[in-house]
Parts: structure tokens; sequence; C-alpha cells
């Protein structure tokens, strides 16, 4: 059975670029009929951050990735927070260490910064490898005895993984193809700190396969690390899983990754929902906050380094579900598009059913203190959603349909409040008075008879009816709006529109 795995580490809000890694998991995942995990990778307990690990599951769990186990909800692979697993990783080091795939290493900070500023001073950079270790202070370069004194003496020591030397390691990756690099360009990590914990790398792997991971779905940053887990595979004499490496969310302007920062300069939110650090205080803007839909950030991520080989833009989670196919994800980086998210949102507000649309500016109206019957604003919703993006815009855009004006727009008055408006506006009133207010009869009314009847300018006269009924000149059809308004609204408002504004002499 396919396995797959969203396994982020709790050190602050999660990126909408690991919310990718996490959907194209889960895309996969249900696709093949798998299982998709959560496992939370504490093992650097020193970038730990509070109420971390809680915002990663209700942010994922807001745009609707479910999981079949982890830390969360528990599954038969548990402890799925590494922490928690602590015990079992040091029989693993230690097996690597009696195998000779790995080493103690006593050095001391100082001494490695010392020799970094040796090297420097060459004008070459320091590596802890297969050409050095042997200058180092490891049990490669004490011999056994000196290494069991330092150890029994409880002196300070890492293991380290012992690379073969000159060997080229081939990594398979889904979305890449063979990735080949010899092992005198790497170093020879740290598998297991003085601390007693693991690091990422081996408890990385030890993970995945005690999970029984089939698939590794991650970002590119962790390309150059695969040749040591593929060494780690080896070296433990397991099945490696298969690797795909997804490329980065890019800058708009497409020069590097996308940032916190690049969110703040432009004004979009980069986390997937708002984050208050509980060390500085300073509070991150969220998507949901913004009022994102969920379904249209998974859509907009989905298409960020994966199409599905048609035009087809608009796609639900079931249908995104259906269109996967990890041979289809880009090795290029994806710029994010503010405009293209944007988009995304408005055409997914769109497919809300006019009680949602409702809900919301129920929601509004109840802030402003306003009440109206709920038919009523079911129908303005339906009429006036084509023109939202973000629900927090409702109010603003609709008021006027439950509360009348007591101000104009000066700009519009002073371009549209022409001299003789207030005869035109009270031959208005009297129309609305004397003919069946009905749709049709007040067009014939006032729009064939009275304006063009006279031959007077059209969008003058029915611009001015608007400032008098919205107070400036925005909204629908406007003879839809007095329908909506009603008779003795309407009257109310343009009357109060004569008696404010006046007879202007222009």
């Amino acid at each position: 059975m396919v396995r797959v795995r969203f396994a982020p580490s709790p050190t602050g809000p999660l990126h909408i670029g690991g919310v990718r890694t996490a959907l194209y998991n889960y895309l996969f995942a249900r696709q093949q009929g798998g299982k998709m995990i959560l496992r939370i990778e504490d093992t650097d307990q020193t970038r730990f951050v509070p109420g971390a690990e809680q915002y990663i599951i209700e942010a994922l769990d807001w745009l609707g990735i479910k999981f079949d186990e982890g830390v969360h909800i528990g599954g038969p692979f548990g402890p799925y927070r590494q922490s928690d697993r602590k015990p079992l990783y040091r029989q693993y080091a230690d097996q690597l260490i009696a195998d000779g795939w790995a080493y103690y290493a006593f050095d001391k900070p100082e001494a490695l910064d010392a020799k970094r500023k040796e090297y420097e001073a060459q004008k070459k950079t320091f590596q802890y490898d297969c050409t050095t270790r042997q200058q180092m202070e490891n049990s490669l370069a004490l011999g056994d005895e000196e290494t069991r004194r330092r150890i029994d003496a409880g002196e300070p020591y890492v293991v380290r993984f012992k690379f073969p030397d000159n060997i080229d390691i081939t990594v398979h990756d889904l979305i890449r193809g063979d990735v080949t690099m010899n092992s005198r360009l790497l170093d020879d990590k740290v598998l297991f700190k003085s601390d007693g914990m693991p690091t990422y790398h081996l408890a990385n792997i030890v993970d995945d396969h005690l999970m029984e991971i089939t698939h590794v779905i991650r970002g590119e940053e962790w390309l150059p690390s695969a040749p040591l887990h593929v060494m780690l595979y080896k070296a433990f004499g397991w099945e490696a899983p298969q690797f795909a490496h997804l490329p980065l969310l890019l800058k708009p302007e497409g020069n590097g990754k996308l940032s916190k920062r690049d969110g703040d300069r432009l004004g979009f939110p980069v986390f997937p929902l708002e984050w208050h650090d509980p060390k500085s205080g300073e509070v991150s803007s969220g998507y949901r906050e913004q009022g994102y839909l969920p379904q249209a950030v998974v859509n907009m991520l989905a298409l960020m380094g994966w199409n599905p080989g048609t035009e087809q833009e608009l796609m639900s989670m079931d249908e995104l579900i259906k269109l996967f196919n990890i041979g289809h994800i880009s090795k290029n980086g994806a710029k994010f598009n503010l405009d293209k998210a944007k988009w995304f949102q408005h055409e997914y507000f769109q497919m809300l059913g006019d009680e949602q649309v409702a809900a919301y500016l129920e929601a509004q109206m109840k802030e402003h203190g306003v009440e109206a019957q709920h038919e009523y604003v079911v129908k303005v919703a339906g009429m006036m959603k084509e023109r939202i993006t973000f629900p927090k815009e409702l109010w603003d855009t609709c008021c006027y349909f439950f509360v009348a004006p007591t101000e104009y727009d000066p700009a519009a008055v002073k371009k549209r409040w022409k001299a003789g408006m207030t005869t035109h506006m009270a031959k208005v009133i009297e129309i609305l008075n004397t003919v069946p207010f009905e749709y049709d009869a007040i067009h014939q009314a006032l729009l064939e008879d009275y304006i063009k009847g006279n031959e007077l300018n059209m969008g003058s006269v029915m611009n001015s009816l608007r400032l008098a009924v919205v107070g400036r000149t925005v909204g629908p059809d406007m003879l839809t709006l007095v329908m909506m308004l009603g008779k003795e609204e309407t009257i109310r408002r343009v009357q109060r529109a004569i008696d404010t504004i006046g007879e202007i002499d222009n």
C-alpha cells in the first residue's frame, strides 16, 4: 500500500510552500488508495516554538487535507512526534557505528571554527568529509582505546555518517530523473547529537522505514540531502522509498524563494492562518483571516508547479485527486501570482450558494447594528455576489440596500448633479407615484417617455438618480435596485437628495 507522510517541524507557522507539499502528498495518497500520515519532526528542540504544532494541524484541517494517521489522531505506527520516539534512535546510531557506517566525533565547536578559519585563510572551504576526517578528533583518527577512554570520561560527542571515499551515489527522483553526486562532495553529516537527540537525517530515515513510507514527496531543498538518505538506507540494509523533490515557490518576480518579507512588501499572506508569534508578539496575516476560501487556496496551490495536462483551471479537491500525476510536476520553480490568487478566490466565491453569502452579509450587518428580513438579505446576496471577491467586501458593496445615504460623494455630485437636476428628480418621484410599480412600466415612463422623449442625457439623469438612491455612482441596474428597495423607500431617498443637494447653478 502507498504510504506518504507530511513531516513538518514545529518551528513557526506553516509556509504555503509547506502547505503545497502536504497537498501533493495528500492528492497522491488518495489517488493511489493509500494512507497519509502527519509526523511532527521536533528533533531540534532549540528551534521549537510553542503553538506551532497545533497551528499546523488547524491549518491543514481548514484546507481539507485529511490524515489517516498522525500526532493528533494516533495510529498503528505511533508515536508520531519524534521527541516521543527519542529512546529508539540510539540503537540505530549504535548499529551504524558497529557496522562501520558511522563514527564518534569529539571535536569542540571552537576547534571546528578554527579549522574553518584555517581553510578560509587559504581561500578554501572546510568540509568534514572523507578527505579531512583523519585530521580531526574522532574515533577513526583516535583509535578504539582513546575513543573508549573519552566516552567513559563523559566527554561529549556526536555521531557522524562515514561516506565511502570517491563513489558516485545516484538518487532516482520521480520528477527530475537520476541525480548523481560523488561522495567527495558530501560532508559526513551529524546523525546523533550530544544532547541525546538524533538529527533530522537519522530520525527521518528510521521513522520512514518503521512507518513503512513508500514515497517521500518533499521540497527540493532536501535534494542535496538525498544522497545521504539513500546511503543510510543502504547502510541499514533497508529498501529505500521513492523520492520526489518539489520545485520551490518563488517570489512574484521569480528571483528566489517566496518569503514572509515578500508578502509583507506586496500585501499578501504567505501563511494559511494568521500567526501570533509567541516570542516577538508579531502578527502575520493568514489566507483564512483575509477571507480566502479554503477551496480557492487549494486550487491555487495545486497549480503552482503542477498542471493536469489540459486547460482546466478550476478543480475541486475530488477532481484534483482524480487528475493528479507526479509526472506533470514541473522541475522549475513556480512564481507566486497575487492576481491569480484573487482570481481563484473570486471564482470560488461565485460558486457559493446565496444562503452562504447571505450568512456572511448578515454577520456584517449585525456588526453595524442593521437588521432585515432574511429573504431580502438572500436576494441581495444573490444579486451582488458577482461583484465580490472577499467576504469582507460585502457590507461596503451592499450597505445601501439596507441603509439610506445621508451623505453624497462630492466628486459624483460635482460631475453628475447638473443644473436642473432637482426638476428631473422631482419628475422621477412623480412617475413612481403615478405609474404601476413594475419594472417595465417604470422603464417605459422614465427612460423612454421622459428621458428619451425629451431628448435628455440618459447617463446624466440615471447617474444622478443612482447618486440620490445610493450616495455614490455604484451598484446594479438602477431600475432593478428601485424594485428591490420599493416605491416608498426610493421616493424617500430621492426627496432627501433633492433637499440635501438642492439646485446647483452650473
